[in-house]
């Protein structure tokens, strides 16, 4: 704890922040970025009428429609160019990564270095185009079959040409976002896309704050609940920093080199494996693959296809059936990716070709075994810690309808995000401290 308040204060060291020119034009970037698509969240679809949507969305109220529309930050709700946000490109980055540990071609890209990564970063935009179109299609098809409760459709003049112009949008608005991630990763703080997400989210917390508390001012929920949840949304984001700070460390040991007459190595260093590897990947990857079908199903009005209704029926918040796959899904995401960044066998082998080596275990085939019993340990806690963040705050949201935003799923993000930005900042800010340590080195060496 006492490291922890070290860094969050040397963070926010206001002197050395001043002084940091290149930092603090980072961050006017990252935040002009982020206003630029807040704004774009409140442009509108052509052809719509927004008294119908509204409607239609109050009936589907808590539901999981309500979650897609957190991801999107309200743009969903207000069926604006953004409405799809940056899903389809996390899909298909996603969908990218397990195809290249399936495919030889593309594990062996992914090899090439530099080159190989920007032809799979090609081939993921490509997906994302695919995708958004799809999704763009099946929502614009959606809404021609939506209507109000006074049999008005929530389209003004439905037909192939509101279908065009609204998969040419949000397929534009996914691009556009996934440019911009990618600006604010290069030329910002932190990462890009996990900052859109964010930023959706937080902007949307203050509603859901007054939401609630006037929940518990017309007796919909009691004084005590309230402040029930309120400890618990503090105690889960303390149990999500402590988590995603865990590391199990193991000792590297490398041995001692001469070198003419002088003796090298001989030191001790650690190999650091986190216990959640996977992130908050799992979650959002197992929401997306639920909410495909629930999506349509829900902007139907229960007037689709009786599979989708069932579906929808079994499917629901809440109901066993869906906690049973959410928790399934949310499990094996977090030990098929991990597998995916993490390669014990690569691993082994670089350590072996350096010349190191962790005591009491050979180098070669037994490293990389025991590496992947470690690592497979360190997934089981780690698979378990993202069940429970995301699954509890479900259960209670389903039986006293509590808003997302105050859900696992959510806060796991907003955490985890914040987190790696200040990491970030703590980096250029000390990079920054150790620029001017050369200047003043260089300096006094030319006086002499």
């Amino acid at each position: 704890m006492a490291s922890a308040a070290e860094q969050l204060a040397s963070t926010f060291n206001f002197g050395a922040f001043a002084k940091a020119t290149e930092l603090k034009k980072r961050l006017w970037f990252t935040l002009g970025a982020l206003i630029i698509y807040r704004l774009g969240t409140y442009i509108p679809l052509p052809g719509i009428d927004p008294t119908i949507l509204a409607e239609i969305f109050e009936q589907q109220r808590g539901g999981l429609m309500d979650m897609f529309n957190m991801f999107s930050g309200g743009a969903l709700e207000r069926m604006t160019i953004f409405a799809l946000n940056i899903m389809p490109y996390i899909s298909s980055a996603i969908i990218m990564q397990l195809m290249t540990a399936v495919s030889p071609r593309l594990e062996a890209l992914k090899k090439e270095g530099e080159s190989g990564r920007k032809k799979i970063n090609q081939y993921t935009r490509y997906g994302t185009v695919l995708l958004a179109t799809v999704q763009g299609y099946g929502i614009a098809v959606a809404l021609e079959g939506a209507g109000g409760s006074s049999g008005g459709s929530a389209v003004l003049d439905p037909g192939l040409f509101f279908r065009l112009t609204t998969v040419i949008s949000l397929v534009g608005g996914t691009i556009f976002l996934m440019w911009l991630g990618e600006q604010i990763t290069q030329r910002g703080v932190g990462n890009g896309i996990s900052l859109i997400i964010f930023s959706g989210i937080v902007a949307n917390l203050p509603v859901a704050l007054v939401q609630t508390l006037e929940q518990g001012k017309t007796g919909a929920l009691s004084t005590i609940f309230i402040l029930f949840l309120m400890i618990m949304a503090v105690a889960v984001i303390a149990f999500i920093v402590y988590v995603e700070r865990a590391q199990r460390r193991l000792i590297v040991q490398y041995p001692k080199r001469q070198m003419g007459n002088k003796m090298f190595g001989g030191e001790s260093s650690h190999l650091p494996l986190k216990l959640n590897t996977a992130g908050v990947i799992p979650p959002i990857f197992a929401s997306s693959i639920l909410l495909m079908p629930l999506t349509l199903a829900g902007f139907s009005g229960g007037q689709g296809p009786d599979f989708l209704n069932q579906i929808t029926a079994y499917l629901g918040p809440g109901q066993p059936l869906y906690l049973v796959v959410y928790v399934s899904m949310i499990v094996f995401f977090a030990f098929f990716y991990t597998a995916i960044v993490f390669n014990p066998a690569e691993t082994a082998d670089n350590l072996k070709k350096y010349g190191g080596f962790i005591p009491g275990i050979r180098p070669g085939k037994n490293t990389a075994d025991y590496l992947d019993f470690v690592l497979t340990r360190l997934t089981v806690a780690g698979a378990a810690y993202l069940a429970i963040v995301c699954v509890l705050p479900e259960i209670l949201r389903s039986q006293y309808a509590v808003p997302f935003y105050f859900g696992g799923t959510s806060l796991l993000i907003v955490v985890s995000v914040t987190m790696d930005t200040v990491a970030q900042i703590h980096s250029h800010l000390l990079a920054h401290q150790y620029e001017g340590l050369i200047k003043k080195s260089k300096l006094r060496g030319r006086r002499r």
